[in-house]
């Protein structure tokens, strides 16, 4: 019988009940490169980022549970896009402890962020507090020329 996406009874039906038969892309692969390739996926897909636009900047918020300031590498590449990277590392494994469940995400991540014309790449801001990253890009206000009024002779 072939693995289905949606179980294994091969219906096409979803059944919330049927555990362990719907295909999961980030459980436990047969090699560990697999593995390592499927937790830094699942980590970067975790990695949450909300981007805003105000009259003055743009602001990013980024979700970072856990990971310190020296975990976080911020970047701008070229004048063009803003990089947020950083790694979560798996915890110590002590000997006689068992584990039940690992479900935080762990592994590496990147977030690339195309920034818009005009952006102040000199003037990036970022700070952490409880757990969210936040990093303000300042985008100068575009004064509208003035009119120019020239007067002109009649001959």
């Amino acid at each position: 019988m072939a693995l289905s996406l949606f179980g294994s009874r091969g219906n096409g039906v979803f059944d919330p009940f049927e555990f362990g038969s719907v295909w999961d892309p980030f459980s436990a692969p047969e090699s560990g490169l697999s593995r390592k390739l499927a937790g830094d996926a699942h980590a970067g897909a975790n990695t949450r980022i909300d981007w805003r636009e105000t009259p003055e900047a743009h602001i990013f918020k980024a979700d970072l549970p856990g990971l310190r300031k020296e975990e976080v590498k911020i970047q701008v590449v070229e004048g063009k896009s803003l990089e947020i990277s950083g790694e979560r590392k798996r915890e110590e494994l002590q000997k006689g402890d068992t584990w039940h469940r690992v479900e935080r995400a762990q592994g590496s991540f990147l977030r690339r962020f195309r920034l818009p014309e005009g952006a102040n790449v000199d003037e990036v801001k970022a700070q952490v507090q409880d757990g969210v990253l936040t990093v303000t890009v300042t985008v100068p206000k575009l004064q509208k020329p003035k009119p120019q009024v020239r007067q002109i002779e009649i001959a």
